[in-house]
């Protein structure tokens, strides 16, 4: 009997143990949006908007704190009347990705690393993550499995912050991206579904409703390619907003021709660029040429004569925008302290007049493209 009151008073430790261990953390996350005075804007006319926001891991917490931090680069964006009727607001590539860690326990925020994030929320999700795995084929199975075991709640997270940012500010807004499987929209919402992973990017109407196509990338950077497929520049969506005409490229697809081409063929107007460029430092850095496939358009001897940034303007959305057949786009990138990424990259906004960098170099930035006129004013 002694033996057997042991074992038990050992297993209810261990349950209370991990139990406290798997609760989803509550750090304060931080409220600074690091974001100096924006400049004022006339606020008449629609607008193309590119938000470069700075985010901690800690704002992935939950859906709350995603939304909150989101919705405060948007209330500045409003004071500065960069929000006006028919404006077009562009956030930044993965900038969703990361709620998979949504409701993690604590020790998954205050990890030194991305993996050992993921090493902590599978430890404290055994049974779907060992569900998960046999359906991950991907080379990187492990990240595979812990996205699909997150991506029901994933989809759910993302959809409620976006639709509520875009009914709220009555905007259009080109959600980033989030890597979800085999995402689709049915009854007018975001769900995931069983097949393989793609880094996707939505759009949702001034009136808080998602467009039913979904934008998945064409053109996976090895980081990515690990664990998520490549899709068809042929089946890329161009959405109807009250700006025009929308397409929209998830950062790496931006560099080639075949994806300007399909948004020509549908009449493209302006062009949205959510983007993460990764590590910090790598802008003012040697550019290391093409790692999704070398386009003919390009000479393969400017790696190295050119910066990485200068790369971006000659190479990406800021030299092809004609392509699209469009006058006006924007990229945006996401920057910050998310656990070990690192990250660069400033706004570029285009249009007829040419292109050009848009705010902060080391830091968040709100960038405003008249889409009436030539110009643009940028913090």
């Amino acid at each position: 009997m002694r033996t057997l009151a042991l074992i038990l008073f050992v297993l209810i430790l261990a349950a209370g143990t991990w139990g406290v261990y798997r609760t989803p953390s509550a750090l304060p996350a931080p409220g600074e949006l690091q974001l100096t005075a924006l400049p004022p804007h006339d606020g008449t006319g629609p607008a193309l908007v590119a938000i470069q926001p700075w985010m901690d891991e800690r704002h992935y917490q939950s859906e709350t704190h995603l939304r909150e931090r989101l919705d405060a680069y948007l209330l500045a964006a409003a004071g500065a009347g960069y929000l006006t009727g028919g404006t077009v607001v562009v956030f930044p590539e993965h900038v969703g990705t990361w709620l998979v860690a949504a409701r993690a326990p604590r020790a998954s925020f205050s990890a030194g690393t991305t993996r050992g994030a993921m090493i902590h929320l599978i430890a404290a999700n055994p049974l779907p993550f060992a569900l998960a795995l046999p359906g991950s084929p991907e080379t990187d199975r492990f990240a595979a499995a812990v996205f699909r075991m997150r991506a029901r709640r994933m989809a759910h997270a993302y959809h409620n912050v976006f639709a509520s940012l875009a009914q709220r500010h009555g905007v259009t807004i080109v959600a980033g991206s989030i890597v979800l499987p085999d995402p689709a929209v049915e009854n007018g919402r975001l769900i995931a579904r069983d097949g393989p992973l793609y880094n996707t990017s939505a759009v949702f109407a001034p009136d808080g409703s998602i467009h039913p196509h979904l934008v998945r990338k064409v053109h996976p950077i090895p980081e990515e390619a690990g664990f998520t497929a490549a899709a068809q520049a042929s089946a890329l969506p161009v959405f109807d907003t009250p700006a025009g005409r929308l397409g929209v490229l998830i950062c790496a697809d931006s560099w080639h021709p075949d994806v300007y081409a399909v948004l020509a063929e549908a009449g493209t107007d302006l062009v949205a660029v959510p983007a993460f460029l990764q590590p910090s430092g790598i802008w003012s850095a040697p550019w290391g040429g093409y790692t999704t496939g070398w386009p003919q358009d390009v000479d393969r001897g400017e790696a190295g004569r050119l910066t990485e940034g200068e790369a971006w303007m000659r190479h990406a959305l800021a030299g092809r925008l004609g392509r699209a057949g469009a006058r006006h786009g924007a990229t945006a990138f996401l920057r910050g302290d998310l656990w070990d990424l690192g990250s660069d990259g400033v706004n570029i906004l285009v249009d007829g007049s040419g292109a050009r960098l848009a705010g902060q170099p080391g830091g968040a930035s709100v960038s405003v493209l008249p889409l009436s006129a030539a110009g643009a004013s940028s913090e």
